[in-house]
């Protein structure tokens, strides 16, 4: 899974777990959407979003890892139907601004030329989960990728036919570029938070590049919940040592680097602090020859495994597996299929 119920924080309440994050270039401007509350947490979980919580897309573009705009994302109450209320605010520079008000399965037209629509659909994200769980074995343990007696001929789609609720946000390029760097370049993360009975926001979850969950903190459920409380300024200082013991750990079992350590360090840099970069205005894409944004149907496992591994390591399947597919056109993500 990318991020799909990551920590014990997530599992908890599926409604706030962000399950995965994409920036990819729409019909408009730039699109930035995020899957929550997955089907795969079974009939018995709580549907749609939390009322009590707060939904929020942050977006840097100086660089520091800190949010210059965030928009906010808060929803009314379930009703009897499954309908739900949702309000969008636009913060920065500690002003807030009521930007949009709608209901789930509507299209709601922006001042500013942007849209949002929320709602149920399809997931658009493939898994494998004997690769998947042998991955999280061997970080955790410092080995190879044990898959022995797989076969990738019988490999499938965990999450084939799946649903999750999005939050897809377009916005013309016009009101991303005052915050993006002068090459137009931005990090985005998404966070959720659930009020607590003092009047704060506890933090949920957390997601910006992705597979950092699948990776690390399958069999390390502490360090699962502990990335999804700190801000991504803080990434390196508080969890740099350990993705990069990890890593370091199947480099090394792997002797495809002549000095592990070194290898870990670069990927650890890379990956932290944990945001999605992405250049306005440009197709998306997260490659093996690089990482812009991330549209709906890349290959972020093989990309994400065989980059900490320093060696391929390929699930066997692939956006073919992905029933049913993501649109051309807005919302882009793919129609509900089972419930």
């Amino acid at each position: 899974m990318s991020h799909h119920l990551d920590s014990p924080l997530a599992r908890q309440d599926p409604r706030l777990d962000v399950c995965d994050l994409y920036v990819f270039r729409g019909e408009r401007g730039t699109v930035i959407a995020a899957d929550h509350s997955h089907s795969f947490a079974g009939p018995d979980a709580p549907k749609g979003l939390h009322p009590e919580g707060r939904y929020e897309f942050k977006i840097d573009g100086t660089g520091d890892a800190v949010e210059d705009v965030t928009f906010r994302f808060t929803f009314g109450a379930r009703d009897a139907e499954g309908g739900q209320t949702f309000r969008l605010h636009h913060v920065a520079a500690g002003e807030e601004k009521l930007i949009a008000e709608g209901r789930l399965g509507e299209t709601v037209e922006l001042d500013c030329g942007g849209r949002v629509w929320i709602g149920q659909a399809g997931d658009s994200f493939w898994i494998e989960p004997d690769v998947l769980h042998a991955v999280g074995q061997a970080f955790q343990h410092g080995t190879t990728v044990d898959l022995t007696g797989w076969n990738p001929d019988k490999a499938g789609n965990l999450f084939a036919g799946h649903t999750v609720y999005s939050i897809v946000l377009e916005l013309p390029d016009d009101e991303l570029r005052p915050v993006a760097g002068p090459d137009g370049h931005i990090g985005v993360w998404a966070q959720t938070y659930l009020a607590t009975d003092s009047g704060g926001w506890h933090p949920i979850n957390r997601c910006g590049l992705p597979m950092i969950h699948p990776l690390f903190t399958q069999y390390d459920e502490d360090l699962g919940d502990r990335l999804n409380t700190n801000d991504p300024a803080d990434d390196v200082r508080v969890h740099g040592e350990a993705i990069r013991s990890k890593v370091a750990g199947v480099v090394r079992a792997y002797g495809t680097a002549a000095d592990p350590d070194a290898y870990a360090r670069t990927v650890m840099e890379r990956m932290l602090p944990n945001l999605l970069p992405y250049r306005i205005g440009t197709e998306a894409a997260f490659t093996f020859a690089g990482w812009n944004g991330r549209a709906l149907t890349d290959n972020a496992p093989d990309v994400m495994f065989s980059f900490a591994a320093n060696t391929p390591v390929t699930l066997g399947i692939g956006r073919e597996s992905v029933t049913p597919k993501p649109r051309n056109e807005f919302p882009y993500v793919p129609p509900a299929g089972r419930q």
